[in-house]
């Protein structure tokens, strides 16, 4: 039997049934695919709503285990062996006028952790001071000012074979840094003291010379200078720990009363009761109350709630010329910066850099005349520098509240009042 070829059917040639049934089953998958998106949205709503019930419930949780802010408490005395240790462990370990070398890495190193110590170590004018860096350039510091070395640690060691009698080592933004551990660790096999200042202590353990001492850091990042040296002991209610031949200290602040400390081992006390006065210091030494200094509820509050506030965010002007008080500078610039809602921006006429009083050149972040007035903080002027950050310290007070205050006193480990529980 010859088969026959089915004719083909346009849709034009079907008849009116079949052509509206077609259309039918067509509009029936339409609407289920439509369905099915609109239930799988619905379910990854539903989803991501849970994931965010049960995030929002972790963090209430979390923020439940924080402890209120702590009291205020009296640090305890040092005994007087500890004091005359600590001053006999800070003695020069070779020349009779000290050479002090203050190394940082060019993309981030802590503000006041890099310009106070030599402020003050020149204003005291007991030492030579040498401002390095790990790469030619400048050193950008943070939370704010950037500043010019004098030289590298490469130009520093072809002018100082021998070394350095100290070394002060600032809190960096990483401890990893693998030429400035390098450095650190040839300048200690050459007998120099080493300084760990704040966070700066985490870098002296990366280098492996914290292993065995006892030590202390920044309250914040006790728990990461312990995982890079286990061996290391850490001693409470001291803002300075000396061990051997390293020095480390509590937080951002300690490096004042550190300095003074080396200043007294290395011209005695008359000298640095002497600095102090011009510092705004009555009294300094190792006393800390560490308990103070953690991280509790207020604190985790406030900081979620100003980082919140993205769209109040500001930058205050300061204005910087030639002869500024650089100790006053780093604090007040420092202190500003940590609030969560404000920068501080160091401005100048031109953007040629400026030197400091004590022979530091900082490089203004603007080139400006003037700056708005709503955002422009007080001249530095003449204040000494414990006052113009204790003057800093209730301007943020005034501006942003008690709360925020007391979140940048606890930054800078500087004891103040405590915020609000």
């Amino acid at each position: 039997m010859t088969g026959k070829t089915r004719p083909r059917i346009s849709d034009d040639d079907r008849s009116p049934s079949v052509s509206l049934y077609a259309q039918e089953r067509t509009a029936v998958k339409v609407e289920a695919t439509t369905l099915d998106d609109a239930m799988h949205i619905k379910h990854v709503l539903w989803v991501c709503a849970g994931l965010g019930a049960i995030g929002l419930a972790a963090f209430g949780a979390w923020i439940a285990t924080l402890p209120p802010a702590e009291a205020a408490a009296a640090a305890p005395a040092i005994p007087g062996r500890e004091v005359e240790a600590t001053l006999a462990g800070l003695k020069p370990p070779k020349r009779q006028r000290p050479l002090v070398a203050i190394i940082g890495i060019n993309d981030a190193t802590e503000t006041t952790d890099y310009l106070m110590p030599a402020g003050i170590l020149r204003r005291a004018g007991v030492a030579d001071v040498a401002l390095l860096a790990t790469e030619p350039g400048p050193v950008r510091l943070y939370p704010a000012l950037t500043v010019e070395p004098q030289a590298t640690i490469a130009e520093f060691d072809a002018q100082h074979p021998e070394g350095a009698d100290y070394v002060i080592v600032p809190a960096m933004s990483r401890d990893d840094d693998q030429a400035a551990l390098r450095w650190i660790r040839s300048q200690a096999a050459r007998g120099s003291t080493i300084l760990g200042v704040c966070a700066g202590a985490k870098v002296v353990a990366a280098a492996g010379l914290l292993d065995g001492r006892r030590a202390t850091t920044h309250w914040y990042y006790l728990e990461e200078m312990l995982e890079i040296s286990p061996t290391t002991t850490y001693v409470p209610d001291r803002r300075i720990v000396i061990d051997g031949s390293v020095a480390t200290t509590t937080g951002i602040t300690a490096s004042m009363p550190m300095m003074l400390t080396l200043i007294e081992a290395i011209a005695g006390r008359s000298r640095a009761e002497s600095v102090a006065r011009g510092l705004g210091v009555s009294e300094w030494g190792a006393r800390h109350v560490s308990r103070t200094f953690r991280l509790t509820r207020p604190f985790a509050l406030t900081v979620l709630a100003n980082r919140g506030r993205f769209w109040t965010h500001e930058e205050l002007g300061i204005a910087i010329s030639p002869g500024i008080d650089d100790i006053s500078l780093a604090l007040v610039a420092d202190a500003w910066s940590r609030t969560y809602r404000s920068r501080a921006i160091a401005f100048a006429p031109t953007d040629a850099a400026i030197e400091t009083r004590n022979g530091i050149r900082v490089i203004p972040d603007r080139s400006a005349t003037s700056w708005p007035e709503a955002r422009l903080l007080p001249a530095i002027g003449e204040r000494a520098p414990a006052t113009a950050l204790d003057d800093t310290l209730h301007g943020i007070e005034r501006r942003y509240g008690t709360r925020t205050a007391a979140v940048v006193a606890m930054q800078l480990e500087h004891p103040w009042r405590q915020a609000p529980r």
